[in-house]
């Protein structure tokens, strides 16, 4: 059973993948609508639940995490209406 089985998304987490459904190969964002990078704990959280994957790592800010939705993110972003 994954995360997402058992815990609901969080309103930060929802903020985040939501961006990824727009963006080419499901880019998610490293920064909020305000220009404060999300946060590294939301981020984390949803790599553990499978919403989300790193995509490659920065070689200029290693400690950014770069991601992309999966499949399973999607898929449960689009089963809640967003």
């Amino acid at each position: 059973m994954t995360q997402s089985e058992v815990d609901p998304m969080t309103e930060a987490q929802l903020a985040y993948l939501r961006r990824g459904l727009s963006q080419p190969g499901g880019k998610l964002p490293l920064f909020d609508l305000d220009g404060q990078q999300i946060s590294l704990q939301t981020v984390k959280s949803c790599i553990r639940a499978g919403w989300a994957e790193p995509w490659f790592e920065n070689p200029i800010k290693p400690d950014w995490v770069v991601c992309k939705l999966t499949p399973a993110g999607r898929a449960y972003l689009e089963s809640k209406g967003n």
